[in-house]
């Protein structure tokens, strides 16, 4: 990595019950992009976040945030970092704007209601800015949570599951708020169950499994390497078995042996499909219809979740 924003080096972290939620966490993440932490529940996604950000403390291991040490100098690197975390914990009796200005000044930034309005503006938060928090819907309440996250010009914005019991439209807007913030240079990392999300907006992805970090990697290389394509055929006559003039081809007989699937590497010159396809038309198995499909980055990622013991 070039220019990492946060390094975690042999982080482990040890409940007192002996539950490791943590074993040997190594992860640098560039200043600037949108890194997606993906993972089951109880994986240690959370966890990894909560120590980072301060909140937990790991057993072993260190991590800078902009260059300091988050024990040694908290304030310097809490300062640098902004977390929306997944529940919808605020002060319910404050009105918006005082929550969102009490969050700036909490993090030793001086008063600025420019910016204050500014971020209040763009999570179409303005309007209500005199409102209770309690009158609020979820969707606003979380809203409000990015804002205080953002209040303090934090260079680290952590968003822990952002989009848990959001709807679409305020999904959308949130994206849209990420991408300004991060052509702004803000580093964005996030936890997601939207996959498809992590998809479309992360540059790197990383997958945790069982407190380890299993793979760390550019999401396009990712779905080059793991990414397959599927040919599935519709057969007129079901099959009982796949006969063995196919067998040097990765079939499977699904839908009770009406639908042939293929499974092939699109990226390499020859798919196979033209040899299969002839091969079917000289064995006389005839299909009504095809199509082909691309593995989606959840496919990938239950397929190495589901690879580990």
């Amino acid at each position: 990595m070039s220019n990492p924003v946060v390094q975690v080096t042999g982080l482990r972290k040890t409940y007192a019950g002996g539950l490791t939620a943590l074993d040997s966490i190594d992860l640098d993440i560039e200043r600037g992009e949108i890194f997606a932490l993906l993972g089951p529940n109880g994986a240690g996604k959370t966890t990894l976040i909560n120590i980072i950000c301060g909140i937990v403390t790991a057993s072993a291991g260190s991590v800078l945030a902009a260059g300091h040490d988050i024990v040694r100098e908290f304030r310097a690197a809490r300062r640098e970092i902004g977390l929306v975390p997944q529940e919808l914990h605020t002060d319910t009796f404050e009105s918006v704007l005082a929550t969102v200005t009490y969050s700036r000044g909490l993090f030793g930034r001086a008063p600025d209601e420019r910016h204050c309005e500014r971020i209040l503006r763009e999570l179409s938060l303005w309007e209500r800015r005199d409102a209770k928090i309690m009158t609020l819907s979820g969707g606003m309440k979380r809203r409000v949570l990015i804002a205080k996250a953002l209040a303090h010009e934090p260079s680290i914005l952590f968003l822990d599951e952002p989009s848990a019991g959001v709807d679409v439209e305020l999904r959308r807007d949130m994206w849209q708020q990420v991408r300004r913030l991060r052509e702004g240079g803000v580093t964005i990392i996030l936890t997601t169950h939207y996959i498809e999300e992590a998809e479309q907006m992360a540059d790197r992805v990383g997958v945790i499994h069982k407190g380890r970090l299993i793979v760390v990697e550019e999401k396009t290389l990712l779905m080059r390497k793991l990414g397959k394509r599927q040919l599935t055929l519709h057969l007129q006559q079901p099959l009982t078995v796949i006969p063995a003039g196919l067998a040097e081809y990765p079939l499977e007989l699904t839908d009770q042996g009406a639908t042939l699937v293929f499974t092939f590497d699109a990226h390499t010159r020859e798919t196979g499909i033209a040899p299969l396809l002839k091969r079917l038309g000289e064995l006389g198995i005839e299909f009504r219809d095809l199509h082909s499909s691309e593995s989606s980055l959840e496919d990938i990622f239950v397929g190495l979740v589901s690879e580990r013991p």
